[in-house]
């Protein structure tokens, strides 16, 4: 992980897509790297899965029909917390596996389903999931002693509505907030985030914006 992490997913991180840009409109991946040429059939080393991330916070209760067409080909959703109602979260679930924290304006039926912190391996990356994380390096308290406690390769944080995309080098984490995609807040435009893990790699990040607020 560390420099090697960081460096493929900050080359592809300015990268953005606006709304109604062709290049959200792809394909069904495939989710193997290529293969070689010259033989018929791979060997089993040859074949590789990925994980297609769709990265989504602060909805306040608002799902813009777009997040369905930019996380289309995502194999998981990934929610920061404030869904805002259970509906934002039932919509995601049916559409896709969707993972997710609650935040701090969620009631307490979308609390009885998702826990305030989640920890969990994607593929060969530890990730951890807070909605209240502050930012590199001024984590509130509670964030600090769990990214010491879990020492993650990923920390994904929500509420402050402003999209950042940050490596710590105190403790050797990449830090993502995928901005606010609802209508409430300070935010003027209104964002998601996609991205690969591919082993231990996390690449090929792009910011989708949604529109203005």
């Amino acid at each position: 992980m560390g420099e090697e992490l960081v460096s493929m997913f900050l080359k592809t991180v300015c990268k953005k897509i606006r709304p109604m840009d062709q290049r959200s409109k792809r394909g069904s991946h495939d989710k193997r790297r290529p293969l070689c040429l010259f033989r018929n059939k791979p060997t089993l080393n040859e074949i590789f899965l990925v994980t297609y991330i769709g990265l989504i916070s602060d909805t306040h209760g608002y799902l813009d029909e777009n997040v369905f067409k930019h996380f289309e080909n995502c194999d998981e959703i990934w929610h920061a917390g404030d869904f805002g109602i259970i509906d934002v979260a039932n919509r995601l679930i049916s559409f896709k596996p969707l993972k997710g924290v609650y935040g701090n304006i969620d009631g307490q039926d979308i609390r009885a389903n998702y826990a305030e912190q989640l920890v969990f391996n994607c593929e060969q990356v530890k990730v951890m999931i807070r909605h209240i994380g502050g930012y590199p390096p001024k984590y509130n308290a509670e964030t600090k002693k769990q990214l010491l406690i879990h020492q993650p390769h990923l920390f994904i944080t929500g509420h402050s509505h402003i999209l950042r995309v940050m490596y710590d080098h105190n403790i050797n984490c990449l830090y993502v907030n995928p901005g606010a995609a609802g209508r409430q807040g300070w935010q003027k435009v209104r964002t998601i985030i996609r991205f690969v893990i591919d082993g231990a790699q996390i690449q090929n990040c792009e910011v989708i914006e949604l529109g203005k607020k």
